[in-house]
């Protein structure tokens, strides 16, 4: 009897993070990475970094040689490293990659959100008197921006009550901005969903501002794992594979 066909190998995901100082954020995106694997055991996942942590993608990239890759930014909008610093990094290496597009906006994103604003304590509050600022690192690309504010769009019409996208840099409002705009309307249990994969300076600074509960960054959120494997088969089925770089 014949042995059955040997299946190959599906190209790699190599999900890319910000990488951050804090020592959090690592350990966070590896706890990710555990969830991805194990949905998806025959899947090779790879890590690459942005900046500030080994490995930079890179090195990653070097590492895959001419191999398949899909890249998924571990990010939760467009901007700059989504649209330009991926691709670059991309193209100037031997792989055959497909860029993602960014994890967020999504469903799978709200569900994460509002799980960790229900950890966090939300809920008992009335309504009429309750609302959330999305926190996110913020960005000059209006792209970016538009991203963020259909993310709390989503998330406004899951809970029932008004989400004000705020930043921590390069664009406004503010979360103090965002929380006095919430006051001056009569809200007064505001709280602060965390639009960030893994805990960091921005993602501290922001629950640091928050007036009541402040959730966790979404970090190995099962709905999390979910979306990369989501974002990591919508792009195999869309996006042919750019050639890879030929050596001199």
């Amino acid at each position: 009897m014949s042995s059955p066909p040997v299946q190959p190998t599906p190209p790699a995901l190599v999900a890319v993070a910000h990488g951050s100082r804090d020592p959090r954020a690592l350990h966070t995106v590896n706890a990710l990475l555990d969830r991805v694997r194990a949905l998806r055991p025959d899947v090779p996942v790879h890590l690459g970094h942005i900046e500030l942590n080994a490995p930079l993608l890179p090195e990653t990239l070097a590492a895959l040689g001419d191999r398949e890759a899909v890249l998924v930014p571990l990010l939760l909008s467009r901007g700059h490293h989504v649209k330009r610093d991926i691709p670059a990094t991309a193209a100037a290496s031997c792989a055959r990659t497909r860029p993602a597009p960014p994890l967020g906006p999504h469903p799978l994103l709200v569900d994460a959100l509002h799980d960790r604003l229900t950890e966090a304590g939300w809920g008992g509050t009335p309504r009429r008197t309750s609302a959330v600022v999305l926190a996110a690192a913020g960005s000059r690309d209006p792209e970016a921006r538009a991203d963020t504010a259909r993310t709390a769009h989503l998330l406004a019409a899951r809970l029932g009550v008004p989400v004000v996208p705020a930043y921590a840099s390069a664009a406004a409002p503010t979360v103090e901005a965002a929380v006095r705009t919430l006051l001056a309307r009569g809200r007064r249990h505001i709280a602060l969903a965390s639009c960030f994969t893994a805990p960091g300076r921005f993602a501290t600074e922001c629950a640091q501002a928050a007036p009541w509960i402040a959730a966790a960054p979404l970090g190995p959120h099962p709905s999390m794992a979910q979306l990369v494997l989501h974002r990591y088969t919508q792009t195999l089925h869309t996006s042919p594979p750019t050639p890879h770089l030929t050596r001199a």
